[in-house]
């Protein structure tokens, strides 16, 4: 039994006792909502890695994407941009790798990475078929169920699988004139597939199947949003709506199957729609952990993008969504490198911390109030101890070397702190 199934039967797993100590919440609180699919866990069965809680109550997680393209594949630069990923303090990993050898990078990752692992399946059958240059109408749900295999003995964690777009999701997104069309990659695989069988996507049709897969390594299903807008002129338009009502029912049938379900979610959208959208998946998915990529809330500032991620995600954490994708200052604009990571990651951690102030309240607070005493005492080392990144913040104040102990260069002598009211 993995540990949902045993959870249902009561069974409180280490993996359950370890998330309740980390997040200071009663481990039977925990139990029902893990029950009810309103949290994940997640840690493969095979990884000896801590578990990460995701959902309900919990913490905003970050997760980082990193991995290869067909354009520059070095092994070095992504184990480089994994720990600048852990050292900023990202919760979860994806390899989205397209170039190079996938398996050797991804079991790279899962040896040097102490963080659950994520990845997108269909890419790396994708990969392979272009490899044997095999047309990709060729692609069979076969090659798809040994790749899923395949991943999960290695001891991935959590997989996006696109079973959403299906041919009658596909039909609704063609109803409504988008600017950007389907953006997700896995999305634009399967649409095209659809369209060149005119069949039903396998992933949607064989969905069973890779529950079971998935089940017996305690993987968790991470129902991918191909449909997402990629525009905020294309948010919540019936594409996107029509595959989130097929990723509740999806969900629900993962839980029935002992697998456990995180949501994906957009993309591009308008500040005032987030909220909206936030409170829709969780009416139609039953409360099931929702990730978030940003959503970034207006298109035109590449170059910025991990600060329209943040703003983005700062609202949606705050209204209820439970994972931040990370987006970085590379986001649109090539593959990003070790400091595009590093800035990702600090700023959807910023967005995470402020929403968790809001949805957690004291337990997320007591943060800042450690901030704001050392402020108030004009005491640098902590400042630095309890700064999001003390690296930067200590280099800023050292290029003013001749500030004052107990003063910085802004406000010098005239600095309110050193007043008492």
């Amino acid at each position: 039994m993995n540990i949902f199934s045993q959870a249902k039967k009561g069974v409180i797993s280490e993996e359950l006792k370890y998330v309740s100590s980390r997040e200071s919440i009663p481990v039977t609180a925990l139990l029902k909502d893990f029950v009810e699919g309103k949290i994940t866990i997640l840690k493969n069965k095979n990884r000896k890695i801590n578990p990460v809680g995701v959902g309900k109550d919990l913490s905003t997680k970050v997760n980082a994407n990193i991995g290869t393209s067909p354009d520059f594949f070095d092994i070095e630069t992504e184990i480089a941009k994994l720990k600048a990923a852990e050292e900023s303090g990202a919760d979860a990993i994806m390899d989205l790798s397209t170039g190079g050898d996938l398996s050797y990078i991804r079991k790279t990752i899962l040896e040097k990475s102490s963080l659950p692992l994520g990845t997108v399946p269909i890419y790396e059958a994708a990969v392979r078929m272009a490899k044997e240059k095999r047309p990709l109408s060729d692609f069979t749900i076969k090659d798809f169920l040994a790749i899923v295999k395949e991943q999960a003995e290695e001891g991935v964690d959590f997989m996006t699988i696109h079973s959403g777009v299906t041919k009658a999701s596909v039909t609704s997104l063609h109803s409504q004139k988008r600017i950007t069309g389907i953006t997700s990659r896995g999305g634009s695989i399967l649409a095209e597939w659809i369209k060149i069988n005119q069949k039903e996507n396998p992933l949607y049709e064989y969905y069973d199947e890779i529950l079971d897969i998935l089940a017996e390594y305690n993987v968790v299903i991470s129902l991918g949003d191909g449909l997402r807008p990629g525009s905020v002129h294309d948010a919540n338009d019936r594409g996107q709506i029509h595959e989130m009502i097929i990723l509740g029912e999806l969900a629900q049938r993962a839980r029935e199957k002992n697998v456990q379900v995180i949501i994906e979610g957009p993309g591009h959208m308008p500040l005032n729609m987030i909220e909206d959208n936030i409170r829709l998946e969780k009416k139609l998915c039953d409360g099931a952990p929702y990730y978030v990529l940003g959503p970034l809330v207006t298109d035109i500032a590449p170059g910025y993008d991990h600060i329209t991620g943040a703003i983005g995600g700062a609202i949606a954490a705050a209204a209820g969504a439970d994972f931040l994708c990370y987006v970085t200052p590379a986001e649109h604009l090539r593959l990003p490198d070790v400091d595009d990571v590093r800035n990702g990651v600090i700023a959807s951690k910023i967005a995470a911390h402020a929403a968790d102030i809001v949805k957690l309240g004291q337990r997320a607070r007591s943060w800042d109030d450690r901030m704001s005493q050392a402020r108030k005492d004009r005491n640098w080392k902590e400042m630095y101890n309890n700064a999001i990144d003390k690296n930067k913040a200590q280099s800023y104040r050292e290029q003013i070397p001749s500030c004052h102990e107990d003063q910085c260069s802004m406000c010098g002598e005239f600095c309110a702190m050193k007043r008492e009211y």
